[in-house]
């Protein structure tokens, strides 16, 4: 039986959309625990879009949603980022979205290799050889290594595309060196971020997503149940190979209003 919780967290691709349309029931259930007086939040991997416009495309597809309620791993990049290099020159393999949100947060972004602080790798459909040149360069010089998220690929209708994985391991492979750390899901730097946003305690949450090795990971090792939907990465059969237990596998996402 499903229990209740106080707060529903909720990856977005593959869980709550697949491109520009709602999963099935996914639109009623999130209303539904809305009705219920239940916290919903957006916990997304994907750093492509900042916050603001996650919300405007779940508005968009009949889900208002403030900004505050959507939380990315670009996000959480730059509060790591502020707390640790504030204001240092960066070189971001990644997309314009990334870039801005870093920009807006006050630190440079530069392609000369000696000025680099930090390399950040991340989620890049725009990925060429002299990204790479210039991130090798970099690190070769002294440069740190970050990474927004560790997802190997990204669903999308008909398939997926090749995510931040496919960087970090460019990257690694021809430094022979290892990113410093990953931001993104399941890292504790996000379970913080919403666990932050919610000043809720984790047991009284519950994080759902497509994916174990992130978001029910994530939850798990936060002390939140996990649950793992069947409507994105994941298949029961992969489910039943995997050392990662979730508290709950649903079929959509109308499981998880309590009976």
């Amino acid at each position: 039986m499903m229990r209740e919780f106080d707060a529903y967290i909720f990856d977005l691709d593959g869980t709550v959309y697949l491109g520009e349309a709602l999963l099935p029931n996914a639109g009623e259930t999130i209303t539904k625990l809305r009705q219920m007086g239940k916290r919903t939040v957006f916990l997304s991997n994907n750093p492509t879009k900042t916050r603001e416009e996650y919300a405007q495309k779940l508005t968009r597809l009949g889900l208002p949603t403030p900004d505050g309620d959507v939380i990315n791993s670009s996000y959480v990049m730059v509060d790591f980022l502020q707390r640790r290099m504030p204001g240092a020159k960066l070189f971001v393999v990644g997309e314009q979205s990334l870039c801005d949100e870093l920009t807006k947060a006050g630190f440079t972004l530069t392609d000369e290799a000696s000025e680099v602080a930090a390399v950040i790798a991340s989620f890049d459909r725009t990925f060429a050889y002299r990204k790479l040149q210039i991130a090798f360069d970099a690190i070769r010089h002294g440069a740190r290594c970050f990474a927004t998220n560790p997802d190997r690929y990204c669903p999308v209708p008909g398939g997926g595309e090749p995510d931040a994985a496919a960087m970090i391991a460019a990257i690694e492979a021809c430094t022979d060196s290892k990113i410093e750390a990953v931001v993104g899901k399941p890292s504790a730097y996000m379970a913080e971020a919403i666990l932050g946003l919610l000043n809720l305690p984790a047991e009284r949450c519950i994080m759902t997503g497509d994916r174990l090795e992130t978001d029910v990971l994530m939850g798990l090792n936060a002390g939140m149940a996990g649950a793992l939907t069947l409507t994105g990465a994941t298949s029961e059969a992969m489910a039943a190979q995997s050392d990662i237990i979730p508290t709950y596998i649903i079929h959509h996402l109308g499981e998880l209003l309590p009976i």
